[in-house]
């Protein structure tokens, strides 16, 4: 566990996707009450359990898209309390899962008073709900961008830098090709944007403590323009 910010935690996986070290991030976010929000659960070690219910009790186990939910019945099992709130379509994917609810574009009230969410359309293969952590400030996505640079792999390194998508805050050529309705992607980043973020945190990469905003809207230059 790495301490980001007030209230505000990561936990950092390896995670091989296609033949490349990706790595994967958990974020952790203490709630007004005291209770936890798990966003993107990595694997429940005994070890990596213990430190999180160490900072509080998990009260939500977040989902939150098609891709990232692999660990979430791990956590279940370790705090079989945790609600589990999941992207769109994953209810039906992963019918073994108790689900508490699809996330939307309206928080619940367990976190309203924390953190916003939009349910970012026009991915239907992705699906992926993106959140705002109001109290540090912080933009919470897993793979609507990608942030690798020095940390990298060599391989991996290699194939961003080949897609011009290395050591920046960016998508890569895979989210502009599984976009399926561009009006209303462009509507959901525009609202993303409303957010006063600077830092942002996703799952695969670095996590961006200065320019990730600026970086992100060239990223996304060929949706806006």
């Amino acid at each position: 566990m790495r301490e980001i910010d007030s209230d505000l935690w990561v936990s950092e996986s390896p995670l091989r996707f296609l033949g490349l070290e990706m790595g994967a991030r958990m974020t952790v976010v203490r709630l007004s009450d005291g209770r936890l929000w798990l966003h993107s659960p990595v694997p429940a070690t005994p070890e990596l359990v213990k430190e999180v219910q160490a900072l509080g009790e998990v009260a939500y186990l977040i989902a939150p898209n098609c891709f990232h939910h692999l660990y979430v019945g791990e956590w279940k099992e370790a705090c079989p309390e945790a609600q589990v709130y999941v992207a769109p379509g994953l209810d039906e994917k992963r019918s073994d899962l108790e689900i508490a609810g699809v996330l939307g574009s309206e928080s619940e009230a367990g976190w309203k008073d924390v953190i916003d969410q939009i349910d970012f359309g026009g991915m239907p293969m992705v699906n992926e709900v993106v959140f705002f952590h109001r109290p540090s400030s912080t933009l919470i996505m897993v793979d609507l961008a990608f942030n690798m640079g020095e940390n990298a792999a060599p391989l991996t390194k290699l194939f961003f830098k080949i897609n011009r998508a290395y050591d920046r805050v960016t998508p890569t050529l895979l989210e502009r090709l599984l976009t399926r309705d561009r009006a209303a992607c462009r509507a959901s980043f525009e609202r993303m944007l409303e957010w006063p973020f600077e830092r942002i945190i996703m799952a695969h990469g670095d996590v961006s403590e200065q320019g990730g905003r600026e970086s992100l809207v060239r990223g996304y230059g060929w949706l806006l323009n």
